[in-house]
């Protein structure tokens, strides 16, 4: 709606304040009765993107909160003064027992000139929120005053016409309640494609084998289990010529190998492929990035919100007060893989992002830890690919978990992880697949988010035109707005 001087209202209807077409509600102190139970309505009761109360809560008098001092009853609309644009807006609903509201909420009780859900729907016009935005006091818990509420312009319509108002707002509403619905449905089959195309990628469903490839051409080809044998065959080999390069016996020194996976348990993998701990696919040693505080001058260095669906954001960084010398063997390369590591919640603890791109002169920081793969025995677009998959997801939350409740993941636990390591040529196969399909997915995701988008602007549209009289048609034989609220403001003087 626009401003409301601009608007002229139908023949009948009448600009007042909300004030003037809600009544005031009881306040009450529940600890006063200590044993008697009620039902508590707070803002966390509201799912708000439904607008209803889904979650009430019981209490006893005597463990009431200190918010709690607004009886209300079914009908009243609940209105959150706090955040307004959050949209924290429900109807109360039709519950047995005693119903109590947190002072967060304006109760919006209406009276004669006008109804419950006719209020309701207004309160969630963009028009009434935007206006109450401008009000808000605070920063870190923005909020307006009850008064504020009340004090804004409503436009009232003749009382027959509002409910065939009403009538009309959910009748529209309803249908496009149901697009919206349609949309999360396939917003959630898209998650659970998504999920089963990684998970046939890890299973040798997704592409033809190299197996059944080399058997079809009538050509040999090396099993991943051949390579990464080979691989740390090489790597012992290389380490026992360093140590007599430097004129020590390599049977005096101690050989740290690698890791091998516990393979107890795990699928049966296709023909071709092997079982690998990530200490055994390592180009590098994993590597924790270093602590750097924020600086004018100095280094720039990754946030870990460079982290972003399994790549590596290059333009999310901070300057680091530390010299380029300080940041010479954290810098970043591309194909590096690089792990959250800080405490935090277990959805982000774990997560990986590739390096796609050369990078310029970055490093990264000590939330980070890098994986440095070997490309001869794993495609780095491919690791990527596989650590979103279930069973690679669940073993790193496993190694997550501490008794306190923290979150954290740290080199030894990142070493255990076992991955899935086909031949390699299939391993580029496999992510080529998986690209093409997801590819698809990602862009029937953007026209779901976008027809949500319209849907909204449409639900707005919709409240608009039933605010500004133009949704349903007007009857000149209803008694006018004016004189119901002119009987009201007369019982009011008395």
């Amino acid at each position: 709606m626009d401003d409301d001087n601009d608007i002229s209202l139908p023949d009948g209807w009448v600009w007042t304040t909300i004030g003037e077409v809600t009544q005031s509600v009881r306040k009450l102190d529940p600890t006063t009765n200590p044993d008697k139970e009620f039902i508590y309505l707070d803002i966390s009761s509201i799912d708000n993107t439904t607008q209803r109360v889904v979650e009430p809560k019981v209490y006893k008098g005597a463990e009431a909160p200190s918010r709690a001092r607004q009886s209300v009853k079914s009908g009243d609309v609940l209105f959150s003064t706090v955040r307004t644009y959050l949209k924290n807006i429900a109807i109360v609903p039709a519950i047995n027992g005693e119903q109590i509201a947190s002072t967060g909420f304006a109760v919006l009780r209406a009276n004669e000139v006008t109804t419950s859900r006719y209020l309701y729907y207004y309160a969630l016009t963009e028009h009434l929120l935007n206006e109450l935005s401008k009000l808000q006091r605070g920063t870190s818990y923005p909020a307006v005053r009850d008064s504020d509420v009340r004090s804004q312009k409503i436009p009232i319509a003749p009382l027959n016409e509002q409910h065939h108002i009403v009538a009309k707002i959910e009748e529209l509403l309803t249908r496009l309640d149901a697009g919206v619905a349609a949309l999360k449905r396939a917003q959630a089959n898209l998650k659970r494609y998504k999920a089963s195309v990684l998970k046939a990628a890890c299973e040798g469903r997704l592409v033809s084998t190299e197996a059944e490839l080399a058997r079809a051409e009538g050509r040999s080809y090396e099993p991943a289990s051949a390579l990464l044998e080979r691989i740390l065959a090489e790597r012992h080999a290389k380490w026992e010529a360093d140590l007599r390069a430097k004129g020590k016996d390599p049977s005096k020194v101690k050989y740290v190998k690698p890791q091998s996976p516990d393979t107890s348990g795990l699928l049966v993998l296709p023909e071709g492929w092997c079982w690998a701990s990530v200490e055994q696919i390592l180009a590098e040693p994993l590597a924790n990035g270093r602590s750097v505080t924020d600086a004018i001058d100095g280094f720039p260095v990754l946030r870990l919100t460079a982290l972003r669906n399994g790549r590596i954001l290059l333009t999310e960084r901070k300057t680091g007060a530390w010299t380029s010398i300080d940041a010479t063997q954290f810098l970043v390369k591309k194909g590096d893989f690089l792990i959250a590591r800080g405490n935090g919640s277990m959805s982000l603890i774990g997560r990986g992002g590739l390096v796609e791109d050369d990078p310029d002169l970055v490093a990264y920081p000590d939330t980070m830890i890098r994986i440095r793969p070997l490309s001869m025995v794993i495609n780095a677009r491919f690791l990527r690919a596989i650590w979103d998959v279930n069973s690679v997801r669940q073993q790193i939350e496993r190694q997550s978990r501490t008794s306190a409740g923290i979150y954290k993941i740290n080199q030894s636990s990142l070493h255990s992880i076992v991955l899935p390591i086909p031949p390699i040529s299939e391993q580029v196969r496999i992510v080529d697949a998986i690209e093409q399909k997801l590819s698809i997915a990602s862009n029937l995701v953007t026209v779901i988010e976008n027809t949500s988008v319209r849907l909204e602007r449409l639900r707005q549209s919709i409240l608009k035109r039933a605010f500004s009289g133009k949704l349903v048609s007007q009857d000149p034989n209803d008694e006018p707005a004016s004189v119901l609220l002119e009987g009201i403001q007369a019982e009011r003087s008395i």
